[in-house]
């Protein structure tokens, strides 16, 4: 269940949302595609650092290697936040690929501005992200693919949300590591992907962090997934450089055969 904010500094910074401080969040760095919209996105500085986490993960030198992502892709982020926002006297209405944008005060017209929108998600990162339910059939794909390559769940996160996060992780059946990452992802992958000769597979929702991948580590698969039906006609795509399955079983499948894992008898 989604849990009030009474006596938290949630609700102060909620009470407390200025216009003033809009300029603080309309900066490349504070927009990724459910964060804000990627009419905002802006390529991060070339000397992006890599999480250092990474580097302790035991990578086996000779598999294959499956990083993924975690919202909308392993998590329904969209529906789980929509809850969230709904306890707090706002809706939700799916009009774009988007997060802030789609947040509405009940009978208004202008969604809500993106300082408010900000202080609602750092709320829902500090209370109530636990609370989101698993993708369908992701536990399941991803425990079959583990059989025979390591998995690495990167994603792109508050620094505060990293233990309730892991929680949700176990409590879904995603006993992978865990690395929270900031900006495109090409040069984590990259990272990554340079410490085993087996093939390597990144599964984003998120058309920056598949092309970011290509730049970086070209010799990567590259899936776009949506989970969210919702959002799926409101993505951005590009089929012609990076494969679109939105749902696990087919997803399962195709990363199956690029690592060369034969599912006969599965």
């Amino acid at each position: 269940m989604n849990r009030k904010l009474d006596g938290s500094g949630s609700v102060r910074r909620l009470r407390a949302i200025g216009d003033s401080l809009a300029p603080r969040f309309s900066r490349a760095g504070h927009t990724n595609i459910l964060k804000s919209t990627l009419a905002h996105w802006r390529p991060r500085p070339i000397d992006q650092p890599i999480p250092h986490e990474l580097f302790a993960i035991p990578i086996r030198s000779n598999a294959p290697l499956l990083v993924v992502d975690v919202d909308e892709v392993l998590a329904m982020f969209m529906r789980g936040f929509e809850r969230f926002v709904e306890t707090h006297g706002f809706e939700m209405r799916i009009t774009r690929f988007a997060l802030f944008q789609n947040i509405f005060r009940v009978g208004e017209l202008e969604h809500l501005d993106l300082t408010q929108g900000r202080a609602l998600f750092d709320a829902f990162f500090e209370t109530d992200v636990e609370h989101i339910d698993a993708a369908p059939g992701a536990a399941a794909a991803l425990a079959s693919l583990a059989e025979t390559a390591t998995v690495v769940i990167l994603t792109n996160a508050p620094g505060h949300s990293r233990e309730p996060r892991a929680r949700w992780l176990a409590k879904h059946q995603f006993p992978y590591p865990l690395v929270i990452n900031a900006g495109l992802k090409g040069p984590a992958v990259a990272a990554l992907a340079a410490r085993t000769s087996g093939a390597t597979a990144f599964v984003d929702d998120l058309l920056p962090n598949l092309d970011s991948v290509a730049k970086d580590a070209p010799d990567v698969h590259r899936f776009q997934m949506v989970a969210d039906a919702r959002l799926r006609p409101l993505a951005l795509t590009a089929p012609g450089h990076h494969r679109r399955i939105d749902e696990w079983p087919t997803l399962h499948s195709a990363i199956a055969r690029v690592f060369g894992i034969d599912e006969a008898g599965a």
